[in-house]
């Protein structure tokens, strides 16, 4: 599976929130201990997103894995049409 097919989830929804929360994606490579164009690799698919990198942008996201992979969103759908 070529990286930006791995990537492309992951980096989307990084990037929505990133504009959600009205954040800029420099303030976010930093906070997460990245250089700009090392985030900016990740998000467009020149470099693997791994779980470790995951993590990282998480903290500096205030967010939780489950809400990065939209679990959470998938979760309420799924236990509100029981």
């Amino acid at each position: 599976m070529p990286i930006p097919e791995f990537n492309a989830p992951v980096a989307e929804r990084v990037q929505q929130i990133i504009h959600d929360k009205g954040m800029k994606q420099l303030a976010i490579a930093q906070k997460a201990g990245y250089s700009e164009g090392a985030f900016s690799a990740m998000l467009t698919g020149r470099r693997v997103i791994k779980a470790q990198d995951v993590e990282r942008i998480c903290r500096a996201l205030d967010v939780t894995p489950n809400e990065l992979f939209c679990f959470e969103n998938e979760l309420a759908r799924t236990e509100g049409s029981k």
